[in-house]
């Protein structure tokens, strides 16, 4: 990519001197600095407290990412970053840290001396692009994932915790990414990964993911995405899911998603498949006033994604209700209630006769600074 790039600026400062005697010096500055990236900066910080009825013994909150330390004060997410924008030319470098990263990239592959979750898990994105053409862009590095509909960036989703679909999906990739505007209404891509959420590999095999994005018109998006993979011990597995994000009025947004998941099973005589969704709602009582909600589920009776370190499957549904205050300057005050309800005692509890429970209740307040 540095080569690309050194041989624009350099192809762009010669013929601006070719032409400097009939052009001016001024008016030949401006043509050798029109192909030069602009690079800006941004930062984000998500803090929290998280009360977790249960009061897990070792603080650690589990089945999520998310607010994942209970009854302590702590940084979810933190990040800086660096935008690239250019002619031709452009990408992002954002370095993170957080209860979030580290439950998040806690899976993340330690094969050989040079990989493994120490340095994965700082780099939230780190990727650069060039323009091929008018409508088309291609990009390698690592990149936020072609899956789901939520962020990993708190406050551009509708409540403050995420889903079981979005914790239990990828939330980046590395590879290469092809990115097509095919349409105004409608945006393709097309990825070429090392696997399900992992940036050091698991084996020589590459995974591949598309993403289809049509604006049925203005504030309703409509998506699909596709993953398809070969994980450990050779097994294919395949994953799909539709979402949709619309604007309804301008008080009221709605995001609603399903995923479907299969994969071969280790004996190769089947496979196990898993399947989850959710539907979330905004609806703004004042210009800095929303209350948000949530419902979810989330099946997988083989633990092909969800492990319970048990012989009881994870089948679990919940819900959330939150209020947010926005006073501006991208500062965000967020508060939520979450509750889960499982088959099997699953969550921990320190006052169950077993230390654990069908249920789970946590409530959450954040403040998010937004730069």
């Amino acid at each position: 990519m540095s080569t690309i790039r050194d041989s624009l600026r350099a192809g762009s400062i010669a013929a601006a001197l070719l032409i400097l005697p009939s052009l001016g010096a001024p008016l030949a500055a401006q043509v050798a600095a029109a192909d030069v990236p602009k690079v800006t900066f941004g930062s984000f910080i998500d803090a929290y407290y998280a009360y977790d009825t249960g009061r897990p013994l070792i603080f650690d909150r589990g089945y999520t990412t998310q607010a994942v330390r209970a009854n302590e004060f702590n940084i979810n997410l933190a990040h800086i970053e660096a935008n690239i924008a250019g002619e031709r030319i452009h990408g992002r470098l954002a370095l993170q840290a957080g209860t979030s990263v580290h439950a998040n990239y806690a899976g993340e592959p330690a094969i050989g001396a040079y990989g493994g979750p120490s340095l994965a898990r700082h780099l939230q994105e780190a990727y650069l692009g060039y323009k091929v053409s008018e409508r088309l862009w291609i990009d390698a590095g690592i990149f936020f994932s072609n899956m789901g509909d939520e962020s990993w960036i708190s406050s551009d989703n509708i409540t403050y915790t995420r889903s079981l679909v979005a914790d239990y999906s990828p939330y980046y990739s590395s590879g290469v990414r092809a990115v097509f505007q095919a349409t105004p209404k409608l945006a393709a891509r097309l990825d070429v990964m090392n696997g399900w959420q992992n940036i050091s590999e698991t084996n020589t095999d590459k995974a591949v993911g598309t993403r289809l994005d049509y604006t049925l018109r203005d504030g309703i998006v409509l998506t699909h995405y596709l993953y398809a993979g070969t994980e450990t011990g050779g097994r294919l597995r395949t994953f799909t899911g539709v979402a949709a994000l619309a604007q309804l009025t301008p008080k009221m947004k709605l995001e609603v998603q399903v995923d479907v998941g299969q994969q071969g099973q280790a004996d190769g005589s089947g496979t196990d498949s898993w399947n989850g969704g959710v539907l979330a709602a905004r609806w703004a009582l004042s210009e800095h006033v929303s209350f948000v909600s949530r419902g979810e589920w989330y099946r997988d009776p083989a633990q092909v994604i969800i492990a319970t370190g048990g012989p009881d499957p994870f089948r679990a549904t919940g819900g959330s209700l939150g209020l947010d205050v926005t006073p501006g300057n991208g500062f965000m005050w967020r508060t939520e209630v979450r509750a889960l309800s499982a088959d099997a005692e699953l969550f921990a509890d320190r006052d169950a006769a077993g230390g654990a429970s069908k249920t789970n209740l946590v409530l959450v307040s954040a403040f998010t600074l937004r730069m």
